[in-house]
């Protein structure tokens, strides 16, 4: 009898401590860990209510300075925290510079666009602008017809979560968390 008992209260331990291990594991506890699982997710690291407190808590962390949160048992690597302010719309690329007034930065388009005919001077022969530009206007043909075309240039944009590291988790990929 003594020994039917003692059997039953050791399987009942062992289970029940596999059961809380497995558990555990399953249902991240751990903040470090809810924070991986949640950059993993392809639709986002706040798609899922359940993600929105331990990644915003994740951005205040990061925005103090502190280092990316670990856990144990999840292959990823995270980078420094990285500093970008500035940003191109869709089709533009950042160009930063040194000038008379100290550092600059213009966002330039990616290809040509046909512009206004005086940023290309009254002389459709002439390769050069009449207005002073890094990135002076040409007359090109095309279809038969002459037009004047730039590169156009915009103001960047100002980011509102400045910073960023640079998260790779095995399996997911590499994301990019801004704060």
């Amino acid at each position: 009898m003594k020994r039917l008992f003692f059997r039953t209260v050791t399987a009942a331990l062992g289970f029940g401590s596999v059961y809380l291990t497995s558990g555990q594991s399953a249902r991240a506890d751990d903040w470090g860990c809810q924070v991986i699982l949640c950059l993993s997710n392809p639709g986002g690291p706040t798609q899922f209510a359940a993600c929105r407190p331990p990644i915003h808590k994740l951005w205040r962390w990061l925005a103090k300075g502190r280092s990316f949160p670990t856990c144990s048992g999840a292959g990823f690597q995270s980078s420094r925290p990285q500093y970008e302010p500035l940003y191109c719309g869709e089709g533009y690329r950042l160009i930063a510079g040194q000038g008379q007034s100290g550092r600059h930065a213009t966002c330039v388009s990616i290809s040509k666009q046909v512009v206004d005919d005086r940023q290309c001077g009254r002389d459709r022969t002439s390769r050069r602008g009449g207005y002073p530009s890094s990135f002076p206007a040409r007359w090109e043909w095309k279809d038969g017809r002459q037009y004047c075309t730039a590169f156009s240039t915009s103001s960047p944009l100002v980011r509102e979560k400045p910073r960023y590291i640079e998260v790779i988790i095995e399996g997911a990929g590499k994301q990019r968390v801004w704060f």
